[in-house]
Parts: structure tokens; sequence; C-alpha cells
């Protein structure tokens, strides 16, 4: 089973980057200055969340031949300047303005006021309330919910583990859905949860050795499938977990995919989508075209806005694995199973 979802390209880090765009941004009726992106703490380059988001960017960009520019976070860095890098972003007429990211949330709301005429989105969080900001939010306790089924499906030893980046009500719902899922499949499975920091200014979703260091535990514990939800901190987690060789189950995008994990990947069992990418399309595509997207816009696995990646082919093998997701899919979508955020 899978879900569409914009594919990654290579991603590098810096500062900031450009892209020059093409020929249809004069044929139409568009008039901004391209596509403004602000990534969230662990930047470009994390294999994960922020990727998808600059995937869709790459895939609005070459469709619509726009251009605009994707701005790196700083370490350390205050809720100001949060605030200037989307003010500079509206100020240069880069239309939409997107904040990758629930940090973004104050910045977005301040910014959006000032600047009527510029289309906002806000993914992760849905508290800013404006007819210019789209709030792209999914339903991740769904998409979690499947990682559970699978975890729980591949265990051999009936014993899994959940690793947040940071203890807040959002990764909250990934680990209140794996457990929900894992206990579908065994209600007397031994789940092992633990989350790396209390804010995210302290790396929780930044840091890999933190990521490793929890993973090591949770082997040491005895689990042998790992479902992390810890952006850049995954890679750690994803590492230790293929050199124990146990399953490590991946987040946001299809980490079996990804060049930078690709040492690892005949341990990646698969992963919990969330289509990033596809919403950054979505909203600027919506701006293109002179329709654009605001309030609530939230992807489920109704609308192949969450879903679990199936690209390993040892989890294609595994067909009781693949069976047991699928159903648990269709028993969701079809309303027969409510899944918790709590």
């Amino acid at each position: 089973m899978t879900v569409a979802v914009v594919a990654l390209a290579a991603a590098g880090c810096g500062e900031s980057s450009k892209s020059a765009g093409g020929d249809d941004k004069e044929s139409g009726t568009y008039s901004g200055k391209g596509i403004g992106l602000a990534y969230d703490i662990g930047g470009k380059g994390d294999q994960s969340f922020n990727d998808a988001a600059y995937a869709g960017f790459q895939k609005a960009d070459k469709e619509f031949g726009i251009g605009g520019r994707d701005i790196e976070p700083q370490d350390g860095e205050s809720d100001a300047d949060k605030v200037q890098r989307i003010t500079q972003l509206a100020q240069a007429g880069y239309n939409p303005v997107i904040g990758v990211g629930y940090i973004y949330a104050p910045a977005v709301e301040e910014v959006a006021a000032k600047f009527p005429d510029t289309t906002f989105g806000i993914i992760d969080d849905e508290t800013v309330k404006a007819d210019n900001v789209a709030d792209l939010v999914f339903h991740e306790e769904q998409a979690s919910y499947l990682a559970g089924v699978a975890a729980a499906k591949a265990s051999k030893k009936g014993h899994i583990g959940f690793i947040g980046g940071v203890d807040i009500p959002l990764i909250h719902k990934f680990e209140a859905g794996y457990v929900q899922g894992a206990k579908s499949v065994d209600p007397k499975i031994e789940i092992e949860s633990q989350y790396l920091t209390e804010t995210a200014q302290e790396g929780g979703f930044s840091s890999p050795d933190k990521g490793k260091d929890a993973a090591s535990g949770q082997i040491e514990a005895g689990v042998d499938v790992i479902y992390h939800a810890a952006g850049l901190s995954g890679q750690g987690v994803i590492s230790e977990a293929a050199g124990k060789k146990v399953w490590a189950i991946g987040v946001d995008s299809d980490q079996y995919r990804q060049t930078a994990l690709a040492a690892y990947k005949d341990y990646i069992l698969g992963s919990a989508l969330k289509n990033v990418g596809g919403a950054v399309y979505d909203l600027v595509k919506s701006v293109y075209e002179g329709k654009p997207l605001n309030g609530v816009v939230r992807g489920s696995l109704e609308n192949d806005g969450v879903g679990f990646a199936d690209s390993n082919p040892k989890y294609q093998a595994m067909k009781d694995v693949v069976a047991a997701v699928d159903k648990a899919k269709q028993d969701i979508v079809d309303g027969k199973v409510t899944v918790n955020t709590k």
C-alpha cells in the first residue's frame, strides 16, 4: 500500500537558495516573485520533514516556473528571528510564504496581518486564523496506526519501541496512533516509549546522536522494531537499528528511498508518510491559479495526505504484515476504526 507523495531530491544545506524559475511566470496572472519557504529545526537535508517540504517546492517550481527562495533556520534562534525571516520573504514579494513547522505559527500570524495580499502557509499548526493563511495539517495518528500494525506484526519478540523527538502534543499524536495500532494486533505487546527532549531548542529534532543513544537503550531493553518521529534525530535511530539488525520505521518521507540513509535501508521496514510536499505544492498551485487556499487543509488516509510507505522488498515479502496494514487502512477510511490522538 502506498500514498502519493512528491519524490524527494537530494538536498544540501545552506542559509538560503534560489531557483531561477522558467518562462511560465509571465504567461499567467501570477505576479509574485516566487515561492518563499522557511525551514524548521534541522533544516534541509534531514531526509524527512524539511526535505519533504523542499520536494513540494521543487515540483511547484518545475511545473509553474515561478522560482523562489528557501531559507534555513539558525541554531539557537529566537522567535524574533522567525518573524524577521517570514517578513523578509513577504517584503521581497514571494507568494506564497510558507513556514515549515508549528514553530512558525506566531511569526506567520504576526506577519500575515501586515501583508494581507500575500498568502501564507503554516505546516503542522491550525491555530492561525486569517483569510490569507492556510493551516496545512495532517492526521499523523492514522499513519502512525499503520506503523504500529506493521511493527506488531513484524516483531518476533512482542516488544517494540517509539522514539519521539520532542515531548509536545503534535508528537503525542504519533505515539498514540502507533500504540493503538500495535495493540490492535497484540493487546499484550510491550512498548518502550521515550522523548529525546522537552523542548525543540534542546535539539530533539536535530540531534542524530540523541536518537542513536535512545535507540541503543531500547534495543538493549529487548525491542526488535523501533518507530521514530524525531526529524533529523531519526537518522541516529535508523543507523543504530540497522547496526543492531533490528527493524526501524521511518517518518514523514519514504526513508527507505533516501540517499543519505542508503546504507541502512535493508532495515527500514517502512515509513509513516505525511505528504508535506503535496501540501506545499497544492498551496503554491492554488496561489498560481489565483484561487489561494485558506483555513484548515488536513491530509488523511482518505485523501492520501498520510499513508505507509511499502518500498522495501523485504516488507513486500511479509504478506501477513502487508495484509494487516492494508486492512487497517481500509478500516480507518471506512470509519470502522477511529484513531486516538492522545
